[in-house]
């Protein structure tokens, strides 16, 4: 694998964990204001960012390349609210979002043309990601401050979340 790519997909495993750890911490948020499902829904996207992680690394190693595990940043840890805390997922998503598109394009650009299916696959999957949780910080803003929409909407996630990666 050329060096450079290599480098690429080394910072791109960097940022599935970071997204792991980011979801876990908005998971422990959660959980510490009795937003259980919620909680569940955060633990389930730590899950599959890690998996994501995990599928990055198979495809350097099975190209032969070094993979280089690197620090990984604090995620944020405090939130005035349901919705910050989901704004905060979703410019996660949007940075992991543009990170693939610009991996995209060096292996494009590369004509490493075996690396394509996987990154497209994972661009494919970022609209979804995107657009499920635009949907619950729209729906978030709309509850304000109702408490009983808020736990509705809490009870709900799991579900939601489940139904959603099956159709994936």
């Amino acid at each position: 694998m050329d060096p450079e790519l290599l480098d690429a997909f080394n910072h791109q495993i960097s940022l599935e964990q970071e997204s792991a750890q980011a979801y876990l911490q908005l998971a422990i948020w959660a959980e510490s204001r009795d937003l259980t499902g919620m909680a569940r829904w955060f633990r389930a996207q730590a899950a599959e960012e890690r998996e994501h992680a995990d599928i990055f690394i198979d495809h350097v190693l099975d190209r032969d390349g070094q993979v280089v595990l690197r620090a990984l940043s604090a995620p944020a840890h405090d939130f005035t609210d349901a919705v910050a805390a989901f704004e905060a997922a979703l410019a996660h998503e949007e940075k992991v979002t543009a990170a693939i598109a610009e991996l995209y394009g060096k292996v494009t650009e590369a004509r490493d043309y075996r690396s394509v299916p996987l990154l497209t696959r994972f661009l494919d999957e970022q609209v979804h990601e995107e657009s499920a949780v635009r949907t619950i910080v729209a729906e978030l803003r709309m509850i304000g401050g109702d408490a009983s929409a808020l736990l509705m909407l809490d009870r709900e996630l799991p579900g939601r979340r489940a139904s959603q990666t099956e159709a994936v």
